[in-house]
């Protein structure tokens, strides 16, 4: 009795011998919201729902880099966020590299700390407020790498203004 070659690459993943792509065949919405609605409820904002719309503008401009991989902004009408590796950048991983800006961002002065004046500016639109729809996609560019790319609609990261209000802490 012989496996089959889908039973033998589901034997595979759930023996985590395989390579990650086998077990993901795609990268589905909630791979890209699932992280992102975690990091807005940490701070109180409630969650994103995927759009269509949105999606199509992300893997338009995604197809667009595939051949050189630049991190390069689309320029477009929504918040945007890129992200590039030069392995295969899960969704979940280029969402958590936002995310990870967290600690760079300082809520009583609404700034980003460090030495980089806008290195918090990715982790901000995560968790902006005021952005409630995200369309996102990935590609494997020709060079084997990923390119990664999150559009949020409305966009955000206005000047003057706070991605969150803080949770109030009762004593």
């Amino acid at each position: 009795m012989g496996l089959s070659r889908i039973s033998l690459a589901l034997v595979i993943c759930i023996l985590g011998l395989g390579v990650i792509e086998l077990c993901y065949a795609q990268t589905t919405p909630q791979d890209f919201l699932a992280p992102h609605n975690r990091a807005r409820a940490e701070v109180g904002v409630g969650p994103m729902t995927w759009d269509d719309s949105v999606a199509a503008y992300a893997r338009n401009y995604a197809n667009q880099r595939q051949g050189d991989c630049k991190l390069v902004h689309s320029g477009g009408p929504y918040g945007e966020n890129i992200a590039w590796s030069s392995g295969d950048l899960s969704a979940a991983g280029a969402v958590g590299m936002w995310v990870a800006e967290k600690s760079l961002y300082d809520y009583y002065s609404n700034k980003c700390v460090g030495q980089n004046p806008m290195g918090c500016l990715h982790y901000t639109q995560v968790v902006w407020r005021k952005s409630t729809r995200l369309g996102c996609a990935k590609v494997r560019c020709n060079s084997g790498g990923s390119f990664v790319i999150c559009n949020y609609n409305p966009p955000g990261n206005y000047i003057g203004q706070r991605p969150y209000q803080e949770l109030a802490i009762s004593i």
